[in-house]
């Protein structure tokens, strides 16, 4: 059996997507919906971490280069 490929942060976003759009059509059963709707929490879940995981690294390099790091609005408060 062939390993399945690893989606990209893109991928998985655009699956998230699709998957919103197909539970706001209204043509999904409950119980399905309420089985895609965790589905879709975890796989929202993991693409922040993900995301808080790159800006991190972004942090770091930024800091090691001596590049000046701006702060965003919402992390300043």
């Amino acid at each position: 059996m062939a390993a399945k490929k690893k989606l990209t942060f893109e991928e998985r976003l655009q699956q998230v997507e699709a998957l919103i759009a197909k539970m706001e059509s209204g043509e999904m059963p409950l119980e399905e919906a309420m089985q895609q709707y965790e589905a879709g929490l975890n796989a929202l879940n993991a693409l922040e971490k993900e995301l808080t995981a790159a800006q991190q690294r972004l942090t770091v390099l930024r800091q090691q280069s001596g590049e000046d790091i701006e702060v965003p609005m919402e992390e300043q408060q």
